[in-house]
């Protein structure tokens, strides 16, 4: 009798866990069906980088957070100004939860571009993709320079990889020559996962050998998490060289982050940058 009745809610548990798990499958695909629809609806795909195609991102990137349980809580206002965006990177979800608080363009990596209907989704809805030491950083920083010029918003991770949240890496800062070329201030977003224990989550990190298809069922099956975001002021660029600039982007990210920490998690973990 002990012995039946401790096992059932080791099944009920499992079971609610499959059938949310079940529930974010099909709304996943719903999600990216309704984007598919919206940029062919609305012809994004004819001018992906207008500016004014950055409400149908965000209207998508809202969509996407519901689906994968993640409650967005905003600091202060997200601010509209155009500028060169960038912000600390944990995980792919980092797209989804910057798009549904500002309006911009993503910087991605190559790779992502060939992704099964996930990269024509992302092109069609106006990413910019790079190729990571190929070469190609003057071009894109000529091209995103020209976006800015244009009063196009354009946001890219410089740490150029992800984290587990705790910190801040080392800011590579090759392309914030664009905001200096384009007269644009930099504008700093930072992002701290949260989950229902009050702690800083460590599902939602994408980090490790953990391959893509595995994180995205760690994710499906994760609880409720809330991802906090915040703006920093905003750095003019008149003045700086590349070097000071990024010199400024890590000092205030870092210190934004620990200062966010503080404020959602009660306590401060910031460590040193890492390379």
């Amino acid at each position: 009798m002990n012995e039946s009745a401790a096992s059932k809610p080791s099944k009920l548990t499992g079971f609610s866990r499959f059938a949310l798990y079940v529930r974010k499958v099909f709304a996943s695909l719903g999600a990216v069906i309704e984007g598919f629809y919206l940029v062919y609806r609305h012809q994004l795909y004819k001018d992906p980088n207008n500016p004014v195609n950055t409400r149908y991102v965000q209207y998508f990137c809202r969509k996407l957070c519901k689906v994968f349980n993640i409650d967005v809580k905003v600091h202060g206002e997200i601010p509209r100004k155009p500028a060169l965006w960038v912000s600390n990177h944990i995980s792919w979800l980092d797209v989804a939860v910057l798009g549904s608080g500002a309006r911009v363009f993503f910087l991605a990596k190559a790779e992502i571009e060939k992704w099964p209907l996930l990269g024509k989704l992302a092109k069609g809805g106006g990413t910019l993709f790079i190729k990571r030491g190929s070469g190609d950083s003057i071009k894109i920083r000529e091209q995103i320079a020209a976006f800015l010029k244009q009063d196009t918003p354009v946001l890219f991770f410089p740490e150029a990889t992800t984290s587990d949240g705790s910190c801040i890496k080392k800011v590579h800062g090759r392309l914030l020559g664009a905001a200096i070329e384009a007269e644009h201030p930099v504008q700093i977003c930072l992002i701290c996962y949260v989950n229902k224990n009050g702690e800083l989550d460590m599902v939602a990190p994408f980090i490790g050998e953990m391959t893509f298809a595995e994180h995205v069922q760690n994710v499906l099956e994760m609880p409720k998490v809330t991802a906090h975001l915040t703006a920093l002021p905003a750095i003019e660029s008149a003045g700086h060289t590349v070097d000071s600039l990024t010199r400024e982007v890590q000092h205030k990210m870092t210190e934004g982050l620990a200062a966010l920490q503080a404020q959602v998690l009660g306590h401060s973990i910031q460590k040193p940058a890492q390379d």
